[in-house]
């Protein structure tokens, strides 16, 4: 479980196709404590620490299924050496809440069709599938690659936020462009409503 909160900037700096897809990426957490194990979302992807080490740079590595690849932003030349991603450490009991929870099982791929600056802000425009679109909410929350992020407008299938100045600086948001593809993750809540009112129509 995560929060949203981005911690740090990864760096992709080897990727190896042998079954499912294996990724090393850079960090600069402490490699000392993160545990075999671990789960660390990378660009909003709830991934699994399978090794680590610290030559030239503290890294970790994850392997990727076919589905996670199918579903989000990792696939064609998403993923790349040298592409940098938005990292977060699980959520621990005690930690502050300061974004909301996400879980890090990303629902699919929202593209970037629009961004203009508002005053030191940038307010982006994006473009939900079809299928997701119903579960975004003006003021209601989305990660997106990782980020929490409050919805400011919604029309149809598009949906605007604006990204503050602090969070371009401390995420990868500060070098996105126009046509990028983003993992989009809806929130919790807006998931089981839907199922419940599916389940109870039947």
């Amino acid at each position: 479980m995560f929060t949203g909160i981005i911690t740090d900037i990864g760096e992709v700096v080897a990727l190896r196709q042998k079954g499912d897809l294996g990724a090393r990426i850079a960090t600069d957490y402490p490699v000392s404590g993160i545990d075999i194990g671990a789960s660390i979302a990378c660009d909003g992807v709830c991934l699994t620490v399978v090794a680590t080490g610290e030559e030239p740079r503290g890294w970790f590595e994850v392997e990727i299924s076919a589905e996670t690849v199918s579903k989000t932003n990792i696939g064609g030349n998403g993923w790349h050496p040298g592409k940098r991603l938005n990292l977060e450490r699980a959520l621990k009991v005690g930690d502050e809440l300061g974004g909301h929870i996400v879980s890090g099982h990303v629902d699919g791929v929202a593209e970037i069709v629009a961004m203009r600056d508002e005053g030191d802000s940038t307010r982006f425009t994006f473009r939900a599938p079809e299928a997701l679109a119903g579960f975004i909410a003006q003021k209601g929350s989305v990660a997106l690659n990782g980020t929490s992020l409050t919805v400011n407008e919604v029309a149809g299938a598009e949906f605007g936020v604006n990204i503050i100045p602090h969070t371009k600086a401390v995420t990868t948001w500060g070098q996105a462009k126009v046509g990028d593809l983003v993992n989009l993750e809806i929130d919790t809540l807006a998931r089981y409503v839907a199922r419940l009112q599916d389940w109870a129509g039947r």
